[in-house]
């Protein structure tokens, strides 16, 4: 259950939500999943790395999903960076941003 804020004339209405973090979450673990399997785990990423932008565009609507898209494919193409928890750290500026805009 979402809480609506009244804001001038327009109706608020706070983005993150557990569940958001919960698939923020799952997500990371997945990106970061291809450290086990060395080599055959960056081939994956080549995949991975779309299939996390979408995800992450469709998750977090307006502006933040799609800088956060793309961000989420640069990190995931390119090899190494699998450890930044892009997501997370998304749900993370939404939530605050959300608390920010609500007071």
């Amino acid at each position: 259950m979402t809480k609506e804020v009244q804001v001038g004339v327009s109706v608020y209405k706070p983005q993150a939500t557990i569940g958001k973090l919960i698939l923020s979450l799952m997500f990371d673990a997945i990106g970061m999943m291809t450290y086990a399997i060395p080599l055959l785990g960056e081939a994956f990423d080549i995949v991975w790395a779309p299939i996390a932008a979408f995800a992450l565009s469709m998750l977090f609507k307006g502006s933040v999903g799609k800088i956060g898209g793309i961000v989420a494919f640069i990190e995931e193409i390119i090899p190494g960076l699998d450890i930044i928890p892009t997501f997370t750290l998304t749900w993370l500026y939404e939530y605050f941003m959300d608390r920010k805009n609500s007071r």
